[in-house]
Parts: structure tokens; sequence; C-alpha cells
């Protein structure tokens, strides 16, 4: 294939159980968004994708009612409703806003904010391979630096598009794969070299099955968890974010920390767990409404 004239396009109705905050779904996705992999673009998000039958795209704009309209860009029409699955997942359009809104208002300091912005969505990611290595590459550092690592690795290793992104898009590659990033080199990896070790581990796993983010949640994270340098921040923000856990919770993260000091919540990890023990069994979604107490970028909506 080669050019734009090969993608086949397709029109789907994403349909949801409202409320749907979009955001924090959309402003935390643009704010981590890998150059070349994702970005915002004539008022939409969207992404390359690894399908069954090649390359795709995902095109998806805030949305109307109960409804997001993606638009899918195809090498393969046999891949739209896995491409529609993903994208489902990138937006979390399966999850219950009533059930996990109910049990945060009960908490005297979740219901405020709750109360302020219902309906707050886990952004997701669709492959768990990708999101594992872009979690160590973001162990420590800001979310631009994280980016700056990720994009490194996409032109250095990613699978090129097979021709321009439809409509004036920057897209170029799919992330690389496991088996892909194997022939990193440390010379690549501007980042401590205790981080390269635990990154060249963590592909290798990848690569070779010793870690299998595709089984089923509990495997996936005791395999994940038990590689070297690879600790529970680490777990459970894959978790959160790749395996659909809606429990999965961070209080190690530098912005829960800060979160839970401006809301009078303990910031000592053990502490901070404990008092969450009242968000159970949705703390990934207390997870975004704590970060809502900051002043960050992945709570504005792009554009």
């Amino acid at each position: 294939m080669s050019g734009p004239a090969s993608w086949i396009h397709r029109t789907r109705e994403l349909t949801f159980t409202p409320p749907l905050n979009p955001e924090n779904l959309y402003g935390h996705l643009v704010a981590t968004a890998v150059p070349g992999v994702e970005e915002w673009h004539d008022g939409a998000y969207r992404r390359t994708l690894a399908l069954a039958g090649g390359p795709g795209i995902v095109v998806l704009p805030p949305p109307s009612g109960t409804v997001v309209t993606a638009v899918l860009h195809l090498a393969d029409p046999a891949d739209e409703d896995e491409a529609a699955g993903l994208a489902r997942r990138i937006l979390d359009l399966d999850a219950d806003p009533a059930a996990f809104d109910a049990v945060l208002r009960g908490d005297e300091v979740m219901a405020p904010l709750v109360d302020a912005a219902p309906g707050r969505r886990v952004p997701g990611n669709p492959d768990p391979d990708e999101f594992a290595v872009r979690a160590v590459l973001g162990q420590q550092v800001s979310t631009a630096a994280a980016r700056t690592h990720a994009a490194r690795l996409v032109r250095g290793h990613g699978t090129p598009l097979p021709g321009p992104a439809p409509g004036g898009s920057s897209l170029t590659h799919i992330f690389p794969s496991a088996h892909q990033l194997t022939a990193l080199t440390d010379d690549e990896l501007g980042m401590p070299a205790s981080r390269k070790r635990t990154l060249h581990g963590l592909v290798a796993a990848l690569a070779d099955g010793t870690v299998d983010l595709h089984a089923d949640l509990a495997t996936a994270r005791r395999e994940l968890g038990a590689l070297r340098g690879i600790g529970p921040w680490t777990v459970d923000s894959v978790a959160m974010r790749a395996l659909g856990d809606p429990d999965a919770f961070l209080p190690a993260d530098l912005g829960v920390r800060v979160a839970a000091r401006s809301l009078g919540l303990p910031e000592r990890d053990r502490d901070l767990v404990a008092r969450a023990e009242a968000w159970r069994p949705y703390r990934a979604y207390a997870t975004q409404y704590l970060w809502s107490a900051l002043d960050h970028a992945v709570n504005t909506m792009p554009g």
C-alpha cells in the first residue's frame, strides 16, 4: 500500500451511559500524547493502532449527547470491529458512572469533586505492552520528558504508516512492539542506567512471554510486578490505564499527593491507602477526581 488512497474509511457511533466529563478524558490523552502516534487535530483526538489486518487510525471527537462519532481509517475493512472496540477502551465508554459516582459521593471529600464534574472516565490505552513501556519511560520524570523519550522510540523503532495520514494529520507511526524494541541500545536512551535496565528487562519479558499483559488481571499484575525496577506505581498505572482495573490506585503519584494535601487528606502512602478504603472498588475513578484538584493540562479540554 502507498498513499492516502489506500485507507478505507468507516464511521461508527459509539454510545455510552451518561454523564461523561470530556475535560479530563481528552485533556489527559492529549497532554500525554506521543508525537507521531497521537495528536489533537481538527477538533478530535487521533491515534494510530496496530490491528490484526494492518495499521489503523481512530479519530475521536468529543461526545455529542450520548454518542461519540468515531471515524476509523483502516488498511483492512475486517478490522472495523476491533478498531471500534479499542476506541471504546481509550475513552472508557463501557464504564457505569452511576455506580462509581454513587460510591464516591458517599465520601465527604470526594462528594464536592464529583458534584462539580460528574462522570470522569479513566483515559485508556489500546495496547497494554505499549503503556507498560510508556509507564517506565515516565518514572520520576515530567510529562514532557516522558513524551520526548517515547517519541524517540517511535522514530527509531516504530512501524511507519503506509502513507500520509488522512486529513493533514501529523501521525506517522505505529508505536513499536516489544519485539521491535528488543533492538534498543543504551545510546538511544537518555535516562539513568537503572531505568535503562528496567526498560530492557521489561521489553525482553514482554517479547518472550515472561510477562503476559493480555492474561487475566491478577496474573498480569503479578508478572509485571516481579520484574526488577517495576514498583507499585508502574503496576497500578498499567492496571488503571491499560488493563481496565477500576480499583487501581496510585498513592505514591506526585499529583495524587499534591491533591491529597490540598484536600486535607493524608499524604503518607500508608495513611492514604487506608483512607482510600472508602472508595473501593472504584479507586481508579477516585484518582481521576483527585487529579481534578490540580492546575494541570490533564484537566483542560484541548483547543
